[in-house]
C-alpha cells in the first residue's frame, strides 16, 4: 500500500467516530427539541453536517485510492448512515491498517513473500 492510500484510509478513519457521535448527539438535540425548550438543532445539525460531507469526501477518496470493490466501498457509506456505523468502520478500517502493517512486517523481514 502506498503512502497516499494509507493517508486516504486514515483519514476516513479519523472522521468516521467524530461522524458518528454527531449524529448521535443530533438524535438526542431532536428529541430534546420536542420533549423540552432546548433547541440545539441547528448547531449539531451544521456540525452534522459538515463531518457528514467529510466523511463522504474521504470515502470517496479511498475508494479511489484503495481500488475497492462497489460492495465493500457501499459497506462503508451505508455504515455512514446509520447512527452508530462510523463506529464499525472505525473499527474495520482499524483492523485493515493493522494488518497491512503486519503483512509489511512480514514481506521485509522475508517471512513472506508476497
Amino acid at each position: 500500500m502506498d503512502i497516499k492510500t494509507a493517508t486516504a484510509l486514515r483519514r476516513l478513519r479519523l472522521v468516521s467516530a467524530p461522524e458518528a457521535v454527531s449524529f448521535l448527539i443530533l438524535l438526542l438535540c431532536s428529541v430534546l427539541k420536542r420533549t423540552t425548550d432546548f433547541n440545539a438543532v441547528p448547531v449539531m445539525g451544521a456540525v452534522h453536517g459538515v463531518l457528514f460531507i467529510l466523511y463522504v469526501i474521504f470515502w470517496a477518496d479511498a475508494w479511489n485510492r484503495a481500488k475497492w470493490s462497489a460492495g465493500t466501498a457501499a459497506l462503508f457509506f451505508v455504515l455512514s448512515v446509520l447512527p452508530t456505523g462510523g463506529f464499525f468502520a472505525e473499527r474495520k478500517l482499524r483492523r485493515q491498517a493493522e494488518d497491512e502493517v503486519i503483512a509489511a512486517r512480514a514481506r521485509r523481514e522475508g517471512v513472506v513473500k508476497a
